[in-house]
């Protein structure tokens, strides 16, 4: 077992990680201002956002850039630098680092590299949304963000189908129609809801059924960040009450609309109603 005390004393430095405001400028800890003005310097996703939050809380510190498309390069600096003795505080652009966050790794290599890895409590869109939305928050699951292609994205759907515990999303505005008709299609109509624009001025949560909010996308306000909670599963298997009332050529295209090919389709549908796939093939081309 590697054990971590985390404020012995040492000649090597280590890694804070400082939530930061998923939106109101007012929810930083005394604790996290304080740890940004002592650190040596911070590790910022952006630089451009970060700095805002400095010039708020009036805090004077050297500022670089860890990110996604720098972080091999930048990674092996900062561990560097935290070997020479170096308290390094990483931030992201809202919320919690390491969450759909590429700090993740950088606490991977500072653990590897037996260095203190010290985080930080504070604001998190995911558990501000579980424990505002009305589901049950005793078991639960964060899923983050789903692949952008349509067979990944399902895939990942269909391994929490039967989970019972409540499921997380986070999704961007230019994918929510497309994530609510993929969830409805393998997690049926479940209860959901949308969570839009935490703690800011236009902050709104839609309470209601997947099928419900599929309708609502098409003339609500499909603008800032969201997180998406769902319903888990009652433990029985559900009935695919949203394709009972159309054929099996409507279910099929259905599929198609969603951006899967007519093979993948018909697999699909003939998965959701226990057929064989000649039978679908065949009820689709219209073959005796």
């Amino acid at each position: 077992m590697q054990q971590q005390n985390s404020f012995a004393e040492r000649n090597e430095g280590g890694l804070y990680l400082v939530p930061t405001p998923i939106g109101n400028l007012e929810d930083m800890t005394y604790r996290a201002v304080r740890t940004l003005r002592e650190a040596d310097l911070i590790a910022a996703e952006d630089t451009r956002q970060t700095i805002k939050l400095l010039r708020h809380y009036e805090i004077e510190n050297t500022l670089v850039s860890y990110h996604e498309h720098n972080k091999h390069k930048a990674g092996e600096s900062l561990i560097r630098q935290m070997q020479e003795g170096k308290w390094i505080a990483l931030v992201s652009d809202a919320g919690m680092p390491a969450i759909s966050d590429p700090g993740e790794e950088l606490v991977q290599q500072a653990i590897a590299a037996e260095l203190p890895v010290v985080a930080l409590p504070g604001a998190n869109a995911a558990l501000t949304s579980l424990v505002a939305s009305g589901l049950p928050a005793t078991r639960f699951q964060f899923i983050g963000f789903l692949p952008r292609q349509n067979k990944q994205r399902q895939a990942v759907l269909e391994q929490v189908k039967q989970h019972e515990s409540t499921l997380l999303f986070y999704e961007a505005p230019h994918r929510i129609k497309e994530t609510l008709n993929a969830l409805l299609a393998v997690l049926g109509n479940r209860r959901i809801v949308i969570c839009r624009e935490l703690t800011k001025k236009f902050e709104e949560y839609q309470r209601g059924t997947i099928e419900e909010a599929v309708l609502w996308c098409e003339v609500g306000t499909i603008k800032g960040e969201f997180c998406l909670v769902v319903e888990g599963t009652d433990g029985q298997v559900e009935a695919d009450a949203w394709w009972e009332e159309l054929s099996i050529v409507q279910h099929v295209q259905h599929y198609i609309g969603l951006d899967m090919n007519q093979k993948e389709a018909i697999k699909q549908t003939a998965k959701d109603r226990a057929l064989p796939k000649r039978e679908v093939y065949a009820a689709f081309h219209q073959l005796d």
